[in-house]
Order: C-alpha cells, then sequence, then structure tokens
C-alpha cells in the first residue's frame, strides 16, 4: 500500500511537470495567434472548445453530477477565469516582465494562504524552496534595466496581483476538492463557468475584440484548447489528489522557464546569465521542496478536519 502511494505520488508530481511544460511551451503558439484575434476573445473561443470537448468526454459523468462537485468546479473555474481576467487587463498597463513575475508571486501566496485560511503548518524547507523561487522568477522575468518598481506600484501591477491571487486559491482549492470528486465531474464544469464568465467580460473589457480563423489560428486553438486545456487540467484536477498544493505551485513555477527553453530551441531567444540563474534557483526550490520537506498529503489534512 505505500508503495502503491509513493508511485501515485510520484506519477502526479511527473504529470504536474509534463502540465507544466505544456502551459509554458504554449506561450508561443498563442503569441503567435494574437496577430488573428484579441486576447480576451482568443481565451473564450478556446474554452468553449475545451468545455464542449470535455462535455462529449465526460458525458455520462455529468448525467450524475454531486451538488458539491457543481458547487468546487463553480469556484475553480470563478476562480480561474479571475486569473485570466486579471492578467489580460493588467498588461494594459504594466510591462510583459513585471506581469510574468508579480503572477509567479502566487507560489508564496499558497503556503502563506493555506497557514492563515486552513492554519496548515507548512516545513522550513517547503519554505525555503518557495523562497528560492520568488527570487528565481523575478531573476528570470524582470530585466535588471527595469528593476521591479515595487515603490511606485500601478494599475497594471495592482491587477496583475489580483491574478496572483485569483491563481494561489484555485491551485489550493482544486487540491481540496479533487479529494472529494474525480476530475469527470470537477474539470468539466470548471471550463465550461470559465468559458460562461469569458463569453459574459467580452462586451464589457474588450468592445471591439475580434477573430480570425487563419490556419495559424485553428493550429493554436487544437493546441491550447485540446493539450494545454483539457489534457493539463485532467492532469492537475487528478494529480492534486496525491500532491500537497505547496509543492504543486513550486513546479508551476517552472512554467517560465519552459517558456524560455522552448523559446530559445524553437525561434533562437536566449537566456542571459541573469535569466539563467533564475531558473536554477527556480530548480533548486522545486529540489528542495521535493526532496526536504514534508507537509501533510491532501488526504491527511481532509481525515483532520473530519476527526
Amino acid at each position: 500500500m505505500v508503495s502503491s502511494m509513493m508511485s501515485r505520488s510520484l506519477k502526479a508530481h511527473l504529470l504536474l511537470l509534463a502540465a507544466t511544460f505544456v502551459w509554458g511551451s504554449t506561450f508561443i503558439v498563442i503569441k503567435s495567434a494574437l496577430a488573428d484575434s484579441t486576447p480576451l476573445v482568443f481565451n473564450a473561443v478556446r474554452m468553449v472548445f475545451a468545455a464542449l470537448v470535455l462535455c462529449v468526454l465526460f458525458f455520462r459523468q455529468l448525467r450524475a453530477l454531486p451538488a458539491g462537485a457543481l458547487r468546487a468546479g463553480f469556484e475553480i473555474g470563478t476562480l480561474m477565469w479571475l486569473g485570466y481576467e486579471f492578467q489580460t487587463a493588467g498588461l494594459l498597463y504594466t510591462s510583459a516582465s513585471k506581469s510574468a513575475f508579480l503572477t509567479g508571486i502566487s507560489v508564496v501566496l499558497v503556503p502563506l494562504f493555506l497557514a492563515v485560511f486552513w492554519s496548515r503548518h507548512v516545513n522550513r524547507y517547503t519554505l525555503a524552496g518557495v523562497c528560492a523561487a520568488c527570487i528565481g522568477l523575478y531573476l528570470l522575468c524582470v530585466p535588471p534595466a527595469h528593476g521591479l518598481g515595487l515603490v511606485a506600484l500601478n494599475r497594471g501591477d495592482l491587477l496583475t496581483l489580483g491574478c496572483a491571487i485569483a491563481f494561489a486559491f484555485q491551485i489550493i482549492v482544486v487540491g481540496r476538492s479533487a479529494q472529494r470528486y474525480g476530475f469527470a465531474h470537477l474539470v468539466p464544469v470548471e471550463i465550461a463557468v470559465c468559458a460562461l464568465w469569458m463569453l459574459v467580460s467580452i462586451p464589457i473589457a474588450e468592445r471591439h475584440g475580434f477573430i480570425r480563423f487563419t490556419p495559424t489560428m485553428l493550429w493554436a486553438l487544437a493546441v491550447t484548447a485540446l493539450l494545454a486545456t483539457v489534457a493539463c487540467f485532467i492532469v492537475q484536477a487528478w494529480a492534486q489528489r496525491f500532491t500537497p498544493p505547496t509543492h504543486a505551485a513550486l513546479i508551476f513555477s517552472l512554467e517560465p522557464v519552459f517558456a524560455g527553453l522552448t523559446s530559445y530551441v524553437l525561434i533562437g531567444e536566449r537566456l542571459g546569465s541573469r535569466s539563467l540563474l533564475g531558473a536554477a534557483l527556480i530548480l533548486i526550490g522545486v529540489l528542495a521542496s521535493e526532496l526536504l520537506g514534508h507537509v501533510q498529503k491532501p488526504e491527511e489534512e481532509l481525515a483532520e478536519e473530519a476527526s
């Protein structure tokens, strides 16, 4: 039984790593697609496509959807939508480098929120890993000439911090909900809710939105909807049954590292020494948490609450 749990835990970590690689590698695909669409319209079409695919795949399970799974899926989908909307709106007023770093602050917020709102103790090695990853994100995402400029936070920075808060809660809620409900119940609901919120918000936030279904756009929608949304969110919902939220957040901090690597391989973008140091610190932070840190497993947390 112990070896079986260890095996599932290892699979969960490896699958989250694979999902993070996919999310990081799709940056270049999305960047190309945005020549034929505005950001919010692209996100909405991607999510609607993914939701339709998920509803077809899990139609039988959705016919017997527990009320609790519906509530949890609604919460997760709303948090996802808030994260995407805050991030996209923030990019209108702040730089892409600051946006990437501030979004990555969710790595720090996950253990903080667990401690404050759920009274969870986090191991010192995990905290050290979180700090190393945060410093690494800063070095990787923020050019030295620009600085972070936290003394003068602008509207875009505050919106992007809202994105980090939303994604931190999303990671935690997914981890807790996955203990009670299967991914076949959670993922279609969360994606459908996210898509619905995006469709509702487009006339308000992006009045002149458009999309052209060129070959590049169709390829981008296929990759982002089927692989980066359907497959990766199924992976997240399953894997977080066996992975503490703090570990999941640290693995997700590798996303800009993978984005940099795929940009280097595909279009020759080079990482400078500062960015390489940042990537190394993120990797060290992840390894420190995985190899030395110990926190309660998700199922142990729920058992403790029930007792």
